[in-house]
């Protein structure tokens, strides 16, 4: 496990994470942000996905943080944070990450500020 990266009780990891970085995300079409910074500051905590396009562009940047084992047993769902251009959101995601996440600790209201639900795709049941 890399340095900094904090596993749960038992040496498990409380939650995954996925980042957009395709079409809108992670490009210069979002100014002002450090999106490697912002990418290796998540991945020095836990482990982080990168994504193709996840079609909501008009949220970039988006991240989705996926529950834990713990929080799918209680019934948690992934939450799609949008909008996440800075620095303090960044750390607010680590901090509940850490926390333990969907379904385990409660969404912050800082970040429910950032949460979506995200379209159903064509061709989804």
């Amino acid at each position: 496990m890399p340095k900094g990266r904090r596993g749960a009780p038992g040496g498990t990891v409380p939650c995954r994470v996925v980042v957009c970085r395709d079409c809108c995300c992670g490009s210069p079409k979002v100014t002002g942000v450090d999106h490697a910074a912002q990418s290796a500051r998540l991945r020095a905590e836990v482990p982080v996905r990168i994504s193709d396009c996840l079609d909501v562009c008009d949220q970039a940047n988006v991240i989705v943080v996926q529950p834990s084992a713990a929080g799918r047993a209680a019934g948690a769902r992934p939450v799609w944070l949008g909008l996440v251009n800075d620095t303090e959101a960044t750390e607010d995601i680590v901090a509940w990450v850490r926390a333990g996440g969907p379904g385990v600790a409660p969404l912050p209201d800082v970040l429910d500020l950032y949460a979506f639900t995200p379209p159903r795709r064509a061709g989804r049941p």
